[in-house]
């Protein structure tokens, strides 16, 4: 059977700060999360602030591609 086209995917939602800063020696990685959203609801990429502990601050988390 074909893959349907779900309501609901699974998306990633990765830090903003760290990625920019990726040379900077006191960021130790990459913060991600993983979560759901309504495809029809939000047809755009996510934003969200959330908790990333390698910057140890609440930072813009945005969708990336899998």
């Amino acid at each position: 059977m074909a893959k349907s086209k779900d309501v609901r995917v699974t998306i990633i939602l990765e830090c903003t700060s760290c990625v920019r800063n990726d040379l900077n020696k006191e960021s130790r990685g990459i913060s991600r999360y993983i979560t759901q959203k309504n495809r029809h609801n939000t047809p755009s990429r996510l934003e969200l602030r959330k908790f990333c502990p390698h910057c140890y601050k609440h930072t813009i988390h945005r969708e990336i591609k899998k």
